[in-house]
């Protein structure tokens, strides 16, 4: 609807200046034509009797309108006229004049007989009626005028859109967009991978719909739920869904569309939208993105935005005010920053349920890509639980993407139906970029990426029970050289400080392997240490892993709030910020002497691993394998060999490994700090040697 009425008042306002501007042109060319006489000498009457009687007049023409008499003609001889004008005095000849006179019989009579008297010949047409529609259409077309110019700048009186959104008189009025089953094409059973959040959704619309078994068991509808978590979980999809299923009105509205220019705006638009909620009760309002109305107040450098708080505050008494007349109005919100949010608006009564909407697990995962490939043909050897395997920590946005880069991926290679390889390539491109493989690269940077990526693959082996090396290769892709990217066997959300140790020291494998073989290092391994680093200040800071600093948290893992955190100090001493420094320092160094160990111990496996990617570029989890047990590729393998692991692999059996993801790539230095990161994902990017 809103969509016929954009259309209908654009062509209204196309039509509107269409027949204004021919208006104007009419009645510009019809002034041009009776004004422009540039050549006509206009005399008065008396100068017009005395050159009648001179002899110097050839014709008149007289001709009434409306209560003056034009009399035109023209002179005998060409006459010297001098004329004023912006550039100065100027002299021209002119042929014919133009008089106005009174038309009496006395003054008509008078004028005839002395043309007669000088043989001049005298014409006389009739009134035209020109003037009498000039005159009325001079006030008329006024009129036209100044209503189209208001017309306009009201925006075609509310002809547009989003509740009049291009009104300046309607700039208090909601944005927000009422939506209905109709509107809305997403349900429930679109919504695969949150199943106890979808829950907490389900009951809000079923208490909309069925209130009196609530009401029975005295039960309060919660006034607001809020969907918090990372960008691409489904959080406005699950709010999409709720429109599609609730069967009441459902306002949706981003919370960017309360602030505006005008002082006072967004308040009245707050206001606004819960009296129309009010007026259609029972009734859904969603919030978008409401950090960016709801942060907390008093927060920034200049004290806080009093436009923003105002419009806080009055969000903060529509949703639990004293009055109590908004039973029926539920508010869903959603945003991935709530650590900045109002305290105030996260009480209870106001938002009581406060729903994570977290990365899924491999069941959740797998449901998503049912759901994703619906309409997307498959052949058999696709299995989506092996897909859902291979990409933890990915979020339904990303597993989407994933199948339609796998849809694009066949496409291009003329395929009718996707394919594992269309599938397997589809993550690639999704980890870490399109494939460059024409990219020129010299056989000394193809061996220093090569032994790279061994050495995070043989510390990868070395140290994971868990974990599975799934794939190492060493063409470039988007921006990087080079990776390895081991899959954990089961989804972990807990990590133990041997799990981190074994982290670190598989982040170290490429800076270690550089050292071993060549001797030198290279600037490869710069984004390794930034990782690393992240992830050995957490061990000392936040889960107090540090025998010497103890089990004290120094720092949060909250995002930084400027508006919050600029000017606090520090709650510990410049003593405990050095002993912090040299506790991260030395665990980064027993995990880089550990990654040492394990290439040192395995330098066959290591090179065997290097020489073929040297020769193949990419191996997959069965060529490791082979090739770390024996040597050698699987088809070269002979009946009669064993493929018993190493004595070093054994000792370290007992380790807990990887939980998370691994992909180590070489990439060139500029870019190590443009790193792709999952939220159950480790990266490490090292330079390209092409520089």
């Amino acid at each position: 609807m809103n969509n016929n009425n954009r259309k209908n008042g654009g062509i209204v306002r196309n039509t509107f200046m269409w027949i204004l501007l021919a208006i104007v042109v009419v009645i510009g060319i019809n002034w041009f034509v009776s004004n422009n006489h540039s050549n006509v000498d206009k005399i008065s009457y008396s100068s017009l009797m005395t050159k009648l009687k001179d002899g110097d007049i050839k014709t008149v023409t007289m001709q009434p309108s409306d209560s003056l008499l034009t009399v035109t003609g023209e002179y005998t001889h060409p006459k010297k006229v001098e004329t004023n004008s912006v550039i100065g005095n100027t002299t021209q000849e002119v042929t014919h004049f133009q008089s106005y006179v009174i038309p009496t019989d006395t003054v008509v009579k008078t004028l005839q007989n002395t043309a007669s008297d000088k043989d001049v010949k005298v014409n006389v047409i009739q009134a035209s009626s020109s003037g009498m529609w000039l005159s009325l259409l001079s006030p008329i077309l006024t009129i036209i005028v100044m209503v189209g110019i208001f017309w306009l700048l009201m925006g075609g009186m509310g002809s547009r859109g989003g509740g009049g959104a291009g009104n300046p008189m309607s700039f208090g009025k909601s944005r927000a967009k009422q939506q209905d089953a109709k509107t809305s094409k997403v349900r429930f059973a679109d919504v695969a991978g949150s199943e106890e959040e979808k829950q907490e959704l389900v009951e809000v619309v079923d208490f909309l719909k069925n209130p009196k078994k609530y009401h029975d068991l005295g039960a309060r509808i919660p006034a607001g739920v809020l969907l918090e978590g990372p960008p691409g979980t489904g959080k406005t999809l699950l709010a999409k869904a709720v429109a599609g299923e609730a069967g009441v009105p459902f306002y949706s509205i981003s919370g960017s569309d309360f602030v505006e220019m005008f002082v006072g705006v967004g308040a009245s638009r707050v206001r606004d939208l819960f009296e129309n909620a009010k007026k259609t009760a029972p009734s859904i309002v969603f919030i978008d993105e409401i950090d960016a109305v709801g942060r907390q107040r008093g927060a920034g450098l200049g004290g806080g935005n009093d436009e923003r708080e105002q419009t806080l505050n009055q969000l903060l008494v529509e949703m639990d005010g004293f009055q109590d007349n908004n039973d029926s109005v539920i508010v869903i919100a959603a945003t991935n920053r709530s650590d900045v949010l109002d305290p105030a608006l996260l009480r209870p009564g106001r938002f009581d349920r406060k729903v994570l909407v977290g990365a899924p697990d491999v069941k959740g995962r797998e449901a998503v890509l049912r759901v994703h490939a619906k309409n997307k043909p498959f052949s058999d050897d696709v299995d989506l639980a092996v897909v859902a395997q291979q990409t933890p920590g990915f979020v339904g946005a990303d597993l989407e993407n994933v199948l339609n880069e796998a849809a694009l991926v066949a496409a291009r290679r003329n395929k009718t139906v996707i394919d594992a390889s269309d599938i397997d390539e589809a993550e690639d491109r999704v980890i870490a970029g399109p494939a460059k493989k024409d990219k020129k690269v010299s056989e000394k940077e193809r061996e220093t990426v090569a032994y790279h990526e061994a050495g995070h693959t043989i510390v990868g082996l070395v140290l994971s029970n868990a974990n599975t090396v799934h794939k190492v290769t060493i063409v470039p892709r988007g921006r990087a050289g080079g990776y390895m990217i081991a899959l954990p066997k089961e989804d972990q959300f807990l990590l133990s400080k041997e799990d981190m140790m074994e982290n670190l020291a598989g982040l170290m494998g490429g800076r270690t392997a550089e050292e071993v073989i060549y001797g030198r290092i290279t600037t490869g391994a710069s984004n390794d240490f930034e990782q690393a680093t992240r992830i050995a200040r957490g061990m000392v800071t936040q889960y107090g892993m540090s025998d010497k600093l103890g089990p004290i948290s120094y720092e949060g893992d909250h995002a930084v709030f400027i508006g919050r955190d600029y000017g606090q100090t520090k709650t510990y001493s410049e003593a405990t910020a050095v002993a912090i420094d040299e506790e991260v320092r030395s665990i980064v160094a027993e995990a880089h002497e550990q990654a040492r160990e394990i290439i040192e111990s395995h330098r066959e496996q290591h090179k065997a691993i290097a020489m073929a990617l040297l020769k193949y570029e990419t191996l997959d989890a069965r060529q490791i394998m082979s090739l770390y047990k024996t040597g050698k590729m699987p088809n070269e393998v002979t009946s009669d060999e064993t493929l018993e692991p190493k004595d070093f692999e054994q000792t370290l059996a007992d380790k807990n490994d990887f939980t998370n993801i691994n992909i180590f790539k070489d990439e060139k230095s500029e870019n190590d700090d443009e790193v792709s990161e999952n939220p159950n994902s480790e990266t490490n990017q090292s330079e390209n040697p092409e520089n």
